[in-house]
């Protein structure tokens, strides 16, 4: 539960707010919460799921108990109503030989019955939580072996528990790992490339560090929070490579419907015909997604998204029964189904629709998300609300998606940094003290928005202000209150904490030894390549020429603050400082920091000529990412 000890009590205006959403929505309709229920079978009696070897806990399944109860003045009431149902954990099933795990992480876990085994669909983030799910329902099926594995899309929450269900020696036996076209190269860029700043601000995002409770984390609104544990990933060994395409895993018939560039890069919806059942993976879920999501990522097309939909309408309605997803509950029935999907598909297109109509009026994305507003019988079908995604961050992802950053207004093209224009606006206001005062009878006046604007001026002018800290995390914390979007929630009372208490670091690490093993060569000196110190290598003028005996030789140039590989020797290269000759296996060690190439020289496992010191030279013009860089502060 939540230390209250610096928490402040919810604001008269936020009470107020919360009160006419009670009033606005039809709290009375129990139909999620019957959906969510229906088909229990039973939940794990230890409830702190332990990491592998430390003991520590990855994930409690009693955390979210206080919910149960009443919503307090301090949570916005729909989105309670979502922590409700999203925190509801244990095995339910689907239909005859389709079980979900829920609860145990962020995501779900499916678990399809074949003729001698198991088919486990989206592995979870941490492999503890994920054989913590498969081991539920083992103990109330049976102990069936897990004869295939299947990735339903590349973002690490469905594929990262994978060695919490199966062991490579399984793998390497026959046991099919199913995956859409594209996988590997987007799920191990997406956490390399620019894990860390992803990192970063997905413990800001899902609210990781924060203590749960009335006036703490309350969910994140696609699920309750990530996991902490052992991140992994096996390849891939089965490609689905387009739409039709049929596949027979130990009896169980799929038919893959891919769907590029909707929730993820590489991403596929799958028809069980035998069931009359139908997996949207990610792409159609019991909230409004994101189409750029809060942590950062590539913007989401929602007008794919939409024609995707449409296609999955087209494809399946004929055959479905009934709809799951990769988080949340299912749908029943034929009709509801076709109701569901069809309004997450209007959703997203009329998001995208009217976004384009309002920029090509003038409107830039700030002004666009204050006024856009979903159409009414949208907005009563619980399952489109902003929980996760919102329209006004979606609206803003829309407009960066056809124009960018820039919204035309030359007064905007070459604007002081944060922290120089802070220094600036502070001046310009009186100082300090007088931005303080006047923002504290914005606060008493319940103009939050207003508040958190203003003094972050005043903290990126002068982070150590000790009354600025306290009165934005105040006023970072009363937003969070009357937030409807669990995401938002959690950055606003993250912000407030990190304000009060100090850095909270960054709990779940993506990218992982698994990860980083899964990229390809050329990925592998392009995640060198981002880390150069630009202006300190200007002068720089460095080549090395690896002679691999097992594959291509590859020369790395370092010149003009750029790290270039070329496979072989290009023709405008010079004769390399250094030629060094070893296996792939061991220069992906030496550049991963696993292994020492002095080491390997000594031992006879890589021989070197030339210069012998080029490639601590080279090592050296390399920066370390910090995974704990400020937000709240400058």
């Amino acid at each position: 539960m939540t230390d209250t000890s610096e928490s402040r009590a919810a604001e008269p205006s936020i009470v107020t707010g919360n009160a006419e959403v009670r009033k606005r929505y039809a709290f009375d309709d129990t139909q999620d919460f019957e959906d969510a229920q229906r088909g229990f079978v039973g939940t794990a009696e230890e409830t702190t799921v332990r990491g592998n070897g430390s003991g520590a806990g990855v994930w409690d399944l009693d955390a979210y108990g206080f919910l149960d109860g009443d919503c307090p003045d301090t949570a916005n009431p729909s989105l309670w109503r979502q922590g409700r149902l999203v925190a509801r954990h244990g095995l339910f099933e689907v239909v005859e030989g389709i079980y979900q795990v829920r609860g145990f992480d962020l995501s779900n876990m499916t678990i399809v019955e074949g003729d001698s085994g198991v088919l486990v669909i989206a592995p979870l983030i941490s492999a503890e939580t994920a054989a913590a799910a498969l081991a539920l329902y083992r103990r109330h099926r049976r102990d069936r072996p897990v004869t295939g594995v299947l990735y339903t899309h590349s973002h690490v929450d469905h594929f990262g528990g994978v060695r919490g269900v199966v062991r490579q020696e399984d793998i390497d036996g026959g046991v099919p790992v199913i995956a859409p076209e594209g996988f590997l190269e987007h799920a191990v860029s997406e956490n390399v490339y620019a894990g860390t700043a992803m990192g970063r601000r997905a413990a800001y995002m899902y609210g990781a560090a924060l203590p749960t409770g009335e006036r703490g984390q309350i969910g994140a609104g696609l699920g309750q929070s990530t996991s902490t544990g052992t991140v992994g990933l096996i390849p891939p060994t089965l490609d689905v490579t387009h739409t039709g395409q049929c596949e027979t895993v130990d009896g169980i018939r799929m038919v893959f419907h891919l769907t590029p560039g909707t929730e993820a890069p590489a991403e596929l919806n799958i028809h069980f015909p035998g069931h009359s059942a139908l997996c949207m993976a990610e792409n159609a879920t019991h909230n409004l997604h994101n189409l750029l999501t809060l942590r950062g990522a590539q913007v989401r097309n929602p007008h794919v998204w939409a024609h995707y939909l449409t296609e999955a309408i087209q494809l399946f309605a004929d055959g479905v029964d009934v709809a799951f997803a990769s988080h949340h509950w299912p749908t029943w029935g034929r009709e509801r189904v076709l109701t569901f999907l069809s309004e997450q598909r209007d959703l997203y297109a009329y998001l995208h629709d009217q976004t384009l109509r309002l920029l090509n009026q003038g409107l830039t994305a700030l002004e666009i998300a204050e006024i856009l507003q979903v159409p009414p019988a949208l907005e009563r079908a619980w399952h489109t609300h902003g929980y996760y995604g919102s329209v006004s961050h979606n609206t803003k992802a829309v407009y960066q998606h056809y124009l960018g950053w820039f919204d035309g207004n030359p007064a905007h093209l070459w604007e002081h940094p944060p922290v120089e224009a802070a220094t600036r606006y502070v001046e310009f206001m009186g100082g300090a003290n007088t931005v303080l005062r006047r923002a504290r009878d914005s606060y008493d006046a319940g103009d939050f928005r207003w508040v958190v604007q203003v003094v972050n001026h005043v903290l990126f002018a002068d982070p150590d202000h000790t009354e600025a800290r306290a009165l934005q995390a105040d006023a970072l914390e009363q937003l969070a209150y009357g937030s409807e979007n669990g995401t938002w929630r959690n950055f606003y009372l993250t912000g407030a904490l990190e304000l009060r208490k100090g850095p909270v670091g960054t709990p779940t690490v993506a990218a992982s030894p698994d990860l980083l093993s899964a990229l390809t060569l050329d990925q592998l000196f392009d995640s060198l390549a981002i880390r150069v110190d630009g202006p300190r290598s200007w002068h720089a003028d460095l080549a090395i020429h690896f002679r691999l005996r097992d594959a291509d030789p590859v020369t790395l140039r370092l010149r003009n603050g750029v790290l270039i590989h070329t496979n072989g020797t290009a023709p405008d290269e010079r004769v390399p400082d250094t030629e060094i000759s070893l296996t792939e296996a061991d220069l992906r060690a030496v550049l991963m920091g696993t292994a020492d190439l002095s080491d390997l020289a000594g031992r006879g496992r890589a021989e070197i000529s030339g210069a012998p010191g080029t490639f601590a030279e080279l090592l050296g013009h390399l920066t370390v990412p910090d995974p704990d860089f400020a937000i709240v502060t400058p």
